[in-house]
């Protein structure tokens, strides 16, 4: 879809950041990263995307010990 091609989702948006998915959903709804909410899918601009992430500073915290 054209319309759809400047967006990303939580998971592609994770990647990006370097955090688990579910983080990037709370910070949409906190409204830290600009998203629109689509039925049940956070849509993020990509040009909104790497202007948050080239601000995002918080420590990423590492795997879980098993």
């Amino acid at each position: 879809m054209p319309v759809l091609d400047n967006y990303v989702n939580v998971i592609e948006a994770a990647e990006v950041l370097g955090v688990h998915w579910e983080t990037v959903k709370r910070m949409c709804r906190e409204g830290r990263i600009p998203a629109k909410k689509v039925h049940n899918m956070w849509l993020i601009d990509k040009k909104d995307l790497k202007k948050f992430a080239s601000t995002y500073t918080e420590p990423r915290r590492g795997k879980r010990k098993k």
